[in-house]
């Protein structure tokens, strides 16, 4: 299942080992219309691979000051243009001041129906404790050819089993 309503998806985890690629990729699926999510084939994943007005990525890097969240606050109210939700994309949420911290709180306690926040940072345990309380933590590692292999196989295995179930 997707976390949708009352969880905040924080993914974390070393640098490239894909926290960013996983946010697009959950995004995608969120406003996906086909029953295997994402699709990949639908308008709207095939929107999202470009640009989706749906899909809202924000680099805390660069846009850390409460000025910003202030900003972003003020366009979650907007309804989303095409899918069902509007996903908004904070990489590198680590790198906001505790003032903007202050300010997203109130819109992660409580979002828009319609708003999806996912939260994306190499530094998890600089978070304010009241900001990661409201958030799902997912921690992603980096894998090694053996495992990637194996799970490679493990799919596959998996994949034949359920064709055979349905025939």
């Amino acid at each position: 299942a997707l976390p949708v309503r009352g969880n905040t998806p924080h993914a974390t985890g070393p640098r490239g080992v894909g926290k960013t690629s996983v946010a697009r990729l959950l995004a995608r699926a969120l406003n996906c219309t086909a029953e295997q999510k994402p699709c990949n084939q639908c308008e709207l994943c095939k929107a999202a691979t470009n640009t989706s007005l749906d899909i809202i990525e924000i680099d805390a890097a660069s846009n850390r000051s409460i000025d910003a969240v202030r900003e972003l606050r003020e366009k979650v109210g907007l309804a989303p243009a095409a899918g069902k939700y509007k996903v908004y994309i904070i990489d590198e949420v680590h790198m906001l001041t505790k003032e903007a911290f202050n300010a997203l709180l109130k819109t992660l306690e409580e979002p828009q129906a319609h708003a999806v926040f996912i939260l994306a940072t190499t530094e998890a345990h600089t978070l304010p404790e009241t900001n990661a309380t409201r958030t799902q933590r997912d921690t992603i590692k980096p894998t090694n050819e053996t495992e990637d292999n194996a799970q490679h196989e493990k799919n596959a295995t998996n994949e034949d089993t359920e064709g055979e179930a349905e025939r």
